[in-house]
């Protein structure tokens, strides 16, 4: 994650790997509330696959921290989420690579929702949406395009890092003056606040870790030549042994050769087959 840098204005990013895959997860699953989950038990579902922090907390439905981010309320709700997803999701898979891309969605939706759960843990009510992470995707490409421009709604262009700016005060905003609009903000604000620490971590500890790594590496690269050297030492220690058993016989050997052949068999025999 680290090498940020700043690109010009694009219009239409490709879809990368990634990227695809969790736009056909949610689309799915948005299909199969429609057309399954609703009509079969109607909202029941959502007590066992939205995220209620009564239950995660007090009943062990752990697998709600997960399933939540995949699960929609609507048409507006999945499509912008998907809009996001597409259009910065893209760009930052790109510039991470999969792997650390699909790490950082599931560790931005998973401690939004958290999150949420931590500020109201006897709620009964259920939070749904990618939104979390979708928010955690929004400072990421703040930081790592800062000056990118983006459209709002289509018309209006802003830069990456002042839309980050803004779409947080406005989710700050709405906290504190709407309170009961059935949105949940905190998860919204968590994406951002874990995205934001998650990536500065990663910026800050990257030398750290370059270090260890070279260290770790040194290490294991002494250690293998100290043990190629006492293997090498061992088989001319044997050798020299048995050389002097063909010259003088067994009777010639010190007590220290011979405890050496006895506590080292292995090698001798090993030897002694090549001689």
């Amino acid at each position: 994650m680290e090498g940020y840098r700043s690109y010009s204005y694009s219009v239409v990013p490709s879809t990368t790997p990634v990227v695809r895959w969790l736009l056909i997860i949610n689309t799915g699953m948005f299909v199969l509330q429609l057309l399954v989950l609703k009509p079969l038990f109607g909202s029941a579902y959502l007590s066992y696959l939205a995220l209620v922090p009564s239950y995660f907390l007090g009943k062990g439905y752990l697998w709600q921290i997960v399933t939540y981010m995949f699960l929609h309320g609507g048409i507006i709700h999945i499509f912008f989420n998907m809009l996001f997803l597409w259009m910065m999701g893209s760009e930052i898979e790109r510039h991470w690579g999969g792997r650390e891309f699909l790490k950082y969605y599931l560790v931005t939706g998973c401690g939004a929702g958290l999150v949420n759960v931590l500020v109201q843990p006897s709620a009964t009510s259920r939070t749904i949406g990618a939104s979390g992470a979708i928010f955690g995707l929004i400072i990421a490409f703040a930081l790592a395009f800062p000056d990118r421009e983006i459209l709002l709604y289509f018309l209006i262009r802003i830069k990456a890092k002042h839309f980050a700016l803004l779409v947080g005060a406005l989710e700050l905003i709405a906290l504190i003056a709407l309170p009961d609009m059935g949105i949940a903000r905190f998860a919204h604000l968590g994406g951002l606040l874990i995205g934001y620490v998650y990536i500065r971590y990663e910026r800050l500890s990257y030398p750290v870790r370059r270090v260890l790594r070279r260290w770790r590496a040194e290490r294991r690269e002494s250690a293998s030549r100290r043990k190629a050297d006492e293997i090498e030492w061992l088989a001319r220690e044997v050798d020299r042994i048995l050389d002097k058993i063909s010259r003088e016989g067994l009777d010639a050997l010190t007590e220290q050769e011979k405890a050496f052949l006895a506590r080292r068999s292995g090698i001798s025999q090993a030897s002694t087959r090549q001689h």
